[in-house]
Parts: C-alpha cells; sequence; structure tokens
C-alpha cells in the first residue's frame, strides 16, 4: 500500500519535464505530497524520491530544511504568524495571544481540538509595511486586528457554501416569462 494517490504520483512523475534539473523537481513534489497528507511521512517522501529517481536522503534533507513542510500533524487551517521586528513594533504579540485563545492552543505546532487550527511564528514574510501580518492557507493577511482574527476563524469553523457565478447561474436556468417556463430551444 502506497502513502500517496496514484493521482498524485502521477503528478510528480511529470514534474521533472517542467525544470532543467531533476533536484528542481522536489519541492513542487513535496508540497503536492504534503497537500494530500496534511503532512510528510517518511512513507511519502520515499514516494516522492522513487517517483523522481532520487536519493531518499536528499528529499529527506530537503524537507527538513524548509519550514513550510512539516513532518507531523497539523491543523487543517495553519497561520503563519510573523513576529519579526516590525510586525512586533506593530502589534505581532498580542494579534499570536488572540489567535492563540480564538483558536484555543497554547503554544506553536499544537492542534486545536477540533483539528481544524494550528499555528507558527515565523520570523518575515516580506510585507513589513502592512504589519502585523501573517499567512492563512496560501493567502496574505494585513494589518491585523483582533476583529479580522476572529473573522477568519470564524469563515473557516462556519464555511458557507460556494455560490455560482451569477453569469453561470442565469445560463443554466430556464428563462422565465409570465409565471411559465420555456425551455432552451437546441440546435
Amino acid at each position: 500500500m502506497t502513502a500517496l494517490s496514484e493521482h498524485v504520483l502521477e503528478e510528480i512523475c511529470d514534474l521533472p519535464a517542467k525544470y532543467p534539473q531533476q533536484r528542481s523537481a522536489v519541492m513542487p513534489a513535496l508540497d503536492l505530497a504534503q497537500e494530500e497528507l496534511g503532512y510528510l511521512t517518511p512513507e511519502a517522501m520515499s514516494e516522492v524520491a522513487s517517483a523522481l529517481q532520487l536519493d531518499p536522503g536528499y528529499v529527506e534533507g530537503v524537507a527538513t530544511f524548509y519550514t513550510l513542510f512539516h513532518l507531523q500533524p497539523i491543523g487543517k487551517h495553519r497561520f503563519y504568524m510573523c513576529t519579526n521586528l516590525s510586525c512586533t513594533l506593530r502589534g505581532a504579540n498580542e494579534m499570536v495571544d488572540h489567535l492563540k485563545a480564538s483558536v484555543g492552543v497554547r503554544e506553536p505546532g499544537e492542534i486545536s481540538k477540533d483539528g481544524l487550527f494550528s499555528y507558527e511564528e515565523v520570523e518575515c514574510l516580506g510585507a513589513c509595511e502592512f504589519a502585523p501580518m501573517m499567512r492563512l492557507d496560501r493567502k496574505y493577511h494585513y494589518d491585523l486586528t483582533p476583529q479580522k482574527i476572529d473573522a477568519l476563524v470564524a469563515a473557516r469553523r462556519n464555511p458557507k457554501p460556494e455560490t455560482p457565478h451569477p453569469a453561470a447561474k442565469a445560463a443554466d436556468l430556464p428563462a422565465k416569462r409570465g409565471g411559465t417556463t420555456r425551455k432552451k430551444k437546441s440546435g
């Protein structure tokens, strides 16, 4: 039995063609594996190495070097809270404390009881002019306030179903006139 699905392994095998060197595909391959599993298991890293025809030690070295790869389970939604100087001067520590209270964790890496949230403090996310800031679900959030954090947490605890684009919705509906429904002519 494999850790990664056949579909993800096929995507990983296709990656080297997009890069000048085989090793350049390691980070995107690990990202695909982590996206599927939530974190990188030893089995998943071995499968990535095999799919890319690379030494497993090299793949594990990349996974352990970069903090964006996780070797332990994390929350479904991971907050990356910047605590560098600019963010700290503009209230990052207070935002971290508020986040911890909002999601019910005490320390970085701890997973909330509902399994939805975890956080880590990062050195810099490169948007000092918008401090305090963070990354959540691959999006950056700037000029943080307790209210903004509460809204982000609430949106992930109670996600709203996606509504289709109005143009797509109108095209799929039959035309209505005078209380009757007409079907589109085909042909």
